[in-house]
């Protein structure tokens, strides 16, 4: 079947999107040339924020990054700056004494925050995978099982199933588990779940192995029997330990983004019953997350049912994850319209939320203009979504 015009538009630009700005702007603009590794924050404005922390997650999403380019582009500049990457997080964000990873360190790379947050463990796990596949360098790939078997040992819930979401230094359950001041302070999320499903899906296409294959069956199957709202078929976002849902919040995001993380897990563990299952609860979810899609194509960031109330700012994430959800529920329906969606939210990204001017794109557009208050590169805002839907476009069209 010839690919339709339209889709093919949107490929061939979000490829030039991914090689003539978002990875430019990563490797000529955020390298801290002072104190080495990247920079912690380059504000709305495209300032570098002098002093400013350098956070795991940004970090270990850098690797993930241009190792994943370099495996779709095999591009040479995409490999030196995964290897830069991967020195530097090597060198200053992995605890030698109590193994794991810091949550943030100072602009000098010193530790700063040494609690462990699974969530930044998870994407190590993703990081290192990924330049394992990119690399072959067998450290990586042993870092990587090690996160693995730490998180298992660590963070699992042997009673109860799923992960708890935060430790010390020294690996003591902490009272105050968030990620973010947003989030609630709940022992299990969704949020860290779904990172930990990506991280081992990525582990496992290198590393076939038995209980990793077992535990990324338990996790998907946990999200198709316990995280997906079987009425309402969003997902439910924050839990108490023994599983009560403690939200109404609805992140439309991470619906959709979920749609084909989860998807995709079935379809790496290769067992017909659970892909046959995911692709059901899978399209239920992608649809679910339409709710917040608009007439422009695209989608607003989440809605509090608890106060009837609604953020309609268009982050940039959320976009990104649209594209390719919608181009993942094409491919499980077969249905034109929902790739037609995607070249349409698209259409929205470019028009929208790409600075052509200073490069990457703004954290979001609220009120029909860029939101310049918040990071253009910082803890929370990375090349890891952008980049991302651009490589899966790229490969699954």
């Amino acid at each position: 079947m010839m690919m339709p015009a339209y889709a093919q538009k949107m490929k061939d630009e979000m490829r030039d999107e991914l090689t003539r700005n978002i990875l430019p702007f990563w490797m000529h603009k955020t390298i801290d040339s002072e104190s080495g590794g990247f920079v912690g924050q380059i504000d709305g404005r495209g300032n570098v924020v002098k002093g400013a922390p350098k956070g795991g997650v940004l970090n270990a999403r850098i690797l993930w990054t241009f190792s994943a380019a370099f495996n779709t582009l095999s591009d040479p500049a995409c490999m030196n700056m995964a290897n830069y990457s991967m020195n530097y997080s090597l060198n200053h964000f992995f605890d030698n004494e109590y193994e794991g990873t810091y949550w943030k360190i100072g602009y000098n790379g010193n530790p700063t925050d040494t609690k462990k947050q699974i969530y930044s463990q998870a994407f190590f796990i993703y990081a290192l995978s990924e330049y394992f596949k990119a690399t072959g360098d067998e450290q990586s790939l042993i870092k990587a099982i090690d996160l693995f078997r730490l998180i298992e040992e660590k963070s699992f819930d042997n009673r109860l199933n799923g992960y708890f979401e935060a430790y010390s230094r020294d690996w003591q359950l902490l009272d105050d588990l968030r990620l973010s001041d947003k989030d609630a302070n709940e022992k299990k999320t969704t949020n860290t779940h779904l990172h930990i499903l990506e991280a081992y899906t990525n582990l496992y296409r290198v590393w076939k192995d038995k209980q990793l294959e077992e535990k990324l069956m338990n996790l998907t199957n946990l999200f198709l029997d316990r995280i997906i709202d079987p009425v309402s078929h969003h997902l439910l976002l924050f839990f108490d330990e023994e599983w009560h849902s403690r939200s109404k919040l609805i992140s439309y995001g991470h619906d959709i983004e979920a749609s084909w993380l989860v998807y995709e897990a079935a379809t790496a563990l290769n067992n017909k019953q659970l892909i046959a299952k995911a692709k059901d609860s899978c399209t239920l979810l992608a649809k679910a997350s339409l709710e917040g899609l608009q007439p422009d194509g695209s989608l607003i960031y989440e809605r509090d049912d608890s106060e009837g109330i609604f953020d309609t700012d268009r982050h940039w994430w959320p976009q990104a994850e649209t594209v390719v959800g919608l181009v993942n529920l094409y491919g499980m329906t077969a249905d034109e319209t929902w790739l037609k969606q995607a070249a349409q939210c698209w259409d929205y990204i470019s028009n929208n939320l790409i600075d052509k001017e200073n490069g990457e794109w703004y954290w979001s557009i609220r009120n029909g203009k860029p939101n310049l208050g918040e990071d253009k590169a910082g803890f929370w805002k990375c090349p890891y979504h952008n980049a991302r839907a651009c490589l899966e476009i790229i490969k699954r069209l």
